[in-house]
């Protein structure tokens, strides 16, 4: 694949990301779904996202594959 094309095809993957997070943000609760791990004391809060990154990991996975598929 050339430079262009791949300089094309990431800054269009980027801008649909981008749609989907600020669009999404109101219908998906990304960051906050069960299974997250938060951790709330007087002055302190730490929060783990484990469930959001696997859900996020598993759907780049299925994005990344389809690319390479049509790519063939």
């Amino acid at each position: 694949m050339s430079m262009p094309k791949l300089l094309i095809m990431t800054g269009a993957v980027l801008i649909v990301i981008g749609l989907l997070w600020s669009v999404g943000g109101r219908f998906l609760h990304l960051g906050r779904l069960p299974g997250d791990i938060v951790v709330e004391k007087e002055n302190f809060r730490f929060y783990f996202p484990i469930v959001t990154c696997l859900v996020l990991s598993v759907g780049l996975s299925l994005v990344l594959y389809l690319i390479r598929w049509f790519m063939k």
